[in-house]
């Protein structure tokens, strides 16, 4: 491994930068220069380099896809560390790319770029074991299953952006604005799911203010319960694992928790930064 290296998280919309020293973050910046904001790529690189140190860099995430600087192809799944490394786009003999993963499984396509690095971070720092299913929520949530470490297999929902859209260009639009926590009506919402009527529960909220029978005040976390909820049942079917590891900070990881716990399976929360610095440095040290 490279006595130090820099790593870059580069997202849609926000970019972070990691300064890996002797296996250590020696320190790292967050800012708001996702692919979507950068038009100059080579020249955002040069700067990152002039103010971190002019080091070996790896890059992961959507600056991989086709809307970032290069398009990077997919690993097909099962894929661990050592097929992430054989994978690597190089730019330059000092800048590379990290494969994002796909699958084609009951003839379902599906990919991902970015949280691959996450997912087998999470096994090579310990926070997860090597055979897990792994949760990732978010704008598009990603439920992973993990086999001696490598990703064998994994769904993409659209959770947060239908929660998002119906927030704010819905007929519900109105009623959604409250906070969203794990509450009494988040919980309700997650058994309203376990029907899985989903459609048809989400009208509900618009009828149950019709017959005053539900105060706008929970409306939000009664729907973030009913769509969440309906990602966990149709997942935990789907899985024979007891316990998932959700990759996530708090604020929306306690969510899952409480809707993994609802269905009588445990959960537990991991850091999603200190399992992608872990991953990133495990894929940099087969370079």
């Amino acid at each position: 491994m490279a006595d130090a290296f820099l790593a870059v998280d580069w997202g849609t919309t926000n970019r972070r930068v990691f300064l890996i020293e002797d296996g250590v973050v020696a320190c790292t910046e967050r800012d708001d220069q996702g692919v979507t904001a950068v038009s100059d790529f080579a020249a955002s690189v040069t700067g990152i380099r002039a103010r971190f140190g002019d080091l070996p860099m790896l890059l992961a995430g959507m600056v991989g896809s086709n809307i970032g600087w290069r398009a990077a192809p997919y690993v097909a799944a099962p894929a661990g560390i050592a097929e992430l490394a054989a994978g690597l786009m190089r730019i330059d003999a000092r800048t590379a790319i990290i494969p994002g993963v796909s699958t084609l499984a009951d003839g379902r396509a599906d990919v991902m770029r970015g949280e691959e690095v996450q997912l087998v971070g999470a096994v090579a720092a310990g926070l997860a074991p090597g055979d897990a299913l792994l949760v990732q929520p978010g704008t598009h949530c990603k439920w992973a299953t993990m086999a001696g470490g490598r990703i064998t297999g994994f769904t993409t929902a659209m959770t947060g952006e239908l929660f998002a859209l119906l927030r704010g260009h819905s007929l519900l639009a109105g009623q959604l604005q409250g906070e969203v926590s794990a509450n009494p009506a988040f919980l309700e919402g997650v058994e309203e799911a376990k029907r899985r009527d989903l459609a048809a529960s989400l009208f509900g909220i618009r009828a149950a203010k019709l017959l005053g029978t539900r105060d706008d005040s929970d409306a939000a976390a009664y729907a973030s319960g009913l769509l969440i909820g309906s990602d966990v049942a149709a997942r935990l079917e789907a899985s024979p694992h007891e316990t998932a590891h959700i990759l996530s900070g708090p604020e929306l990881g306690l969510l899952y928790v409480a809707a993994i716990e609802a269905h009588g399976r445990a959960a537990t929360l991991i850091d999603s930064h200190a399992a992608f610095v872990a991953g990133i440095i495990a894929i940099e040290s087969q370079t």
